[in-house]
């Protein structure tokens, strides 16, 4: 959801329900601007990224800056996440016990097909990754815990929406809509593609869907502790990892570390 998306829903939720608390939002939609990637960033960037006018923003890093969240970089003028964030981060990861149990079948899987496979989860309009195994191979995704990639668009996320419910799926394809009003007939198209895929194929996949020469496929449960959907894709560079590869000889294998997660 973009800042803009997130003032619309502000101005919605106050007129609806009287313990929505704006500034908080805004301040949270502050936090979610920085991405994987992302080290420094300044206030009219995140005015940008926020479609927030930058003396609100101003304000908003004072007061982040001041609690622990984001940390001031006198050299640079710009600000990146502060401790106070990380504990957060850790906190919700180290609850995840579904990546300790994951990590030695997910490797296992990757070093079979010379690729990267990972756990991810949804936030908002991307899946973030969660936990993260790569082979040895020279040729992988470098791609690591905490990395957003988009949810229809790519292989890991439109699992997750063939997992969820209709009414959560068509939810989130609107807000793509709003997003992108003039890919969003193709981007809905590969979307329900995959919905289709997951029937026939127990999975989902994206081939150059969402970068030209990156190859994946995908799969998501819902763990029996009745958590969050979680997904698993497997995916590295198109030149490397065929699509032939890809559904006969990776798929079975990660419909059984599917399986196996799901039990666990």
């Amino acid at each position: 959801m973009s800042g803009e998306q997130v003032q619309g829903a502000q101005k919605s939720n106050a007129k609806e329900d009287r313990h929505f608390v704006t500034a908080l939002a805004r301040g949270l939609e502050v936090l979610a601007c920085f991405r994987s990637g992302d080290k420094l960033l300044g206030n009219q960037e995140l005015a940008d990224r926020a479609k927030l006018p930058k003396s609100t923003v101003s304000r908003l890093t004072y007061t982040l800056t001041k609690l622990g969240y984001l940390q001031y970089d006198d050299e640079a003028g710009k600000y990146r996440l502060g401790t106070a964030t990380l504990a957060l981060g850790s906190a919700m990861l180290s609850k995840l016990d579904i990546r300790q149990i994951a990590r030695p079948y997910m490797q296992e899987l990757a070093d079979f097909s010379h690729a990267t496979v990972s756990l991810g989860m949804r936030d908002r309009l991307s899946m973030i990754y969660v936990e993260n195994c790569r082979s040895q191979a020279a040729l992988t995704l470098r791609l690591d815990v905490g990395a957003r990639i988009p949810i229809a668009l790519t292989a890991m996320g439109r699992a997750y929406l063939a997992e969820a419910a209709p009414t959560e799926r068509d939810d989130i394809l609107e807000r793509v809509r709003e997003l992108d009003h003039w890919k969003f007939p193709d981007i809905r198209a590969g979307v329900m593609r995959s919905v289709e895929e997951y029937q026939t194929l127990g999975c989902c996949t994206s081939f150059g869907d969402w970068q030209p020469d990156v190859n994946a496929i995908a799969v998501a449960f819902r763990p029996a502790s009745g958590a969050s959907i979680l997904s698993i894709n497997c995916g590295g560079p198109a030149f490397n990892l065929s699509q032939d590869f890809l559904l006969n000889e990776v798929r079975p294998r990660l419909l059984e570390l599917r399986d196996r997660l799901r039990r666990a």
